[in-house]
């Protein structure tokens, strides 16, 4: 095809990229089902991979849970087989008022399975993938959500926790991603979840390997969504999560200008899943909650560095993280005035 031909044929496919983008925001897309598909969850033991579990759950997927607390993890899926169980007795009495009109999966189909898995030993996550597929069968969600932070400020940080932030919530999504991809390849189906961080997209201090960790994850996810397209594998879907500050308590303490927090308050954790699920089911490639971190985004990709600063400082997130390192540091003491050391 000639070059000028294609170039504007190229140009028309991105401002009809921009009208579908648009469309999305007036007309909903319907969200697909996820009902009798084998869904892993990473860090499935609290935080948002417990309510992801809750929510993939209530859509009838066969869920995976892994966490490196297996008492948490049971946790969630006594949870999940609550929702089971609920879901079953409608199912029930769907049958008995003779509604036959909506489909309904055999109570055998719910289930889930428990795994302890330390996501940032590559080892661990092999052989645990190898367990899944001979107990489970193949996956074709996968939600990679584990992740950890040191809370120290760089210079006070031991290089093992800095190894540790960097594994789990970055190396990890290579080796979960190596393990069950290649099926995924094969049928060409499947759907990939990066669970990173509005960090993934602009930083702050305090917390350069938390920062790092997420820039790295979010690199990786989109290196790998576009290895997909170039081989064509559009059956597979891959959604990136970036959310700001949820109320996890993984970053409690942290404040950013009083004035300023009232109309930018850390986000409830059930709604951050419940848009994520939104952008899940309907195969949205990307999701930053609330919308206002695009703004930011696109902000810091345009202006000068002087200027992000000063944004920063009046916003008051040049120095959000040092209340939450502060509290760390305090309940690390505490803990080793406790055991005598």
């Amino acid at each position: 095809m000639n070059i000028v031909v294609e170039f504007f044929v190229v140009t028309f496919k991105v401002l009809w990229a921009f009208v579908l983008a648009a469309a999305r925001w007036l007309v909903r897309p319907k969200e697909k089902s996820v009902a009798g598909q084998v869904c892993l969850i990473t860090g499935a033991g609290s935080g948002l991979g417990r309510l992801f579990a809750l929510e993939f759950a209530r859509r009838r997927a066969l869920l995976v849970l892994w966490d490196i607390n297996t008492q948490s993890n049971e946790e969630t899926a006594g949870m999940v087989r609550h929702i089971y169980r609920d879901l079953e007795a409608a199912d029930a009495a769907a049958l008995q008022a003779g509604n036959g009109e909506e489909e309904i999966l055999p109570p055998c189909n719910l289930q889930v399975f428990t795994y302890t898995c330390d996501v940032g030993k590559r080892e661990n996550v092999y052989l645990t993938a190898e367990r899944v597929r001979k107990e489970v069968g193949e996956v074709s969600v996968l939600v990679n959500n584990a992740g950890v932070v040191s809370g120290h400020h760089l210079l006070e940080c031991p290089d093992e926790l800095i190894e540790r932030t960097m594994m789990v919530n970055c190396h990890a999504h290579f080796w979960t991603t190596k393990a069950f991809l290649p099926t995924m390849l094969e049928i060409n189906h499947g759907h990939i979840v990066t669970v990173a961080s509005s960090l993934g997209l602009f930083s702050t201090a305090g917390v350069e390997d938390y920062c790092a960790s997420k820039f790295g994850v979010v690199g990786f996810h989109e290196s790998l969504s576009h290895e997909l397209k170039a081989a064509e594998k559009d059956g597979i879907k891959t959604t990136l999560v970036c959310p700001y500050l949820v109320d996890t308590g993984m970053f409690r303490g942290c404040r950013i200008r009083k004035e300023i927090e009232s109309f930018l308050p850390p986000l409830k954790p059930d709604y951050c899943v419940k848009q994520a699920m939104k952008a899940i089911l309907t195969d949205q490639p990307m999701i930053c909650t609330p919308r206002l971190m695009y703004i930011v985004t696109f902000m810091k990709s345009i202006l000068p560095f002087e200027a992000v600063v000063c944004m920063y400082r009046f916003l008051g997130a040049d120095k959000c993280m040092y209340p939450f390192i502060a509290q760390r540091k305090q309940a690390t003491n505490n803990n080793e005035a406790k055991n005598g050391i």
